[in-house]
């Protein structure tokens, strides 16, 4: 006979600067598979969740009505390059990434060709991928803060992302991050071309701004 095994007591630590976020400890034995049982309990359905390297779980605050409206169309775009030139798949904010250094993060949108997303097994397709997308977008949020953004992106090029968008509404600014190099800040661009992994696709940001100011 199976014996229920009690579920681990997480502690708690504030963010004092916002309190728009919470950062919980769990102890040593908390594996991926209680992460992943973890983010899919009903009471938490409606936050972002992801998990640092230092094994630490932060829940954040929904995205708003704009900023999910921003989300939807990068991705959205994206998307509508990969499937027209059979360039491979793109996730949703939604998909967790399971990265090198234990991490489990959520790209507002992310890239991933053809051949790196056959080789991942399908079961594990189901739950947190464990995948480096070549290239991850990120959109700032109202309740988002630009240093911990900029902490995420820096995250995703050591774990070996090659190109990065750090895309920002509330400023009209768009960060590039690329291997080996500085980052590099475009003021209120209309368009961001794609280079490297993702080259020929054109992000129309002028579109989507230009609905945001109706």
């Amino acid at each position: 006979m199976a014996t229920a095994t009690a579920t681990p007591t997480l502690s708690i630590v504030i963010d004092i600067e916002t309190f728009e976020r919470l950062v919980l400890r769990p102890p040593p034995e908390f594996s991926d598979d209680d992460f992943f049982d973890f983010c899919q309990q009903p009471e938490y359905e409606l936050f972002r969740i992801e998990r640092n390297a230092e094994g630490d779980i932060i829940v954040m605050t929904p995205v708003g009505g704009e900023g999910t409206y921003v989300e939807f169309e990068v991705g959205w775009q994206l998307g509508a390059w990969a499937r027209k030139h059979g360039q491979g798949v793109v996730l949703s904010p939604n998909a967790g990434l399971t990265l090198p250094d234990g991490s489990t993060l959520s790209p507002d949108s992310c890239w991933i060709p053809n051949e790196l997303w056959r080789a991942i097994p399908r079961p594990k397709r189901k739950k947190f991928v464990p995948v480096v997308p070549p290239f991850i977008i990120e959109v700032r949020s109202r309740t988002d803060r630009k240093k911990d953004l900029h902490e995420k992106m820096l995250a995703y090029l050591r774990n070996g992302v090659e190109l990065g968008w750090f895309i920002d509404p509330l400023t009209r600014t768009v960060r590039i991050y690329k291997q080996g190099e500085e980052f590099v800040e475009l003021d209120n661009p209309p368009r961001v071309e794609g280079e490297g992994p993702i080259a020929g696709f054109v992000l129309d940001l002028k579109q989507i701004y230009d609905q945001l100011d109706l």
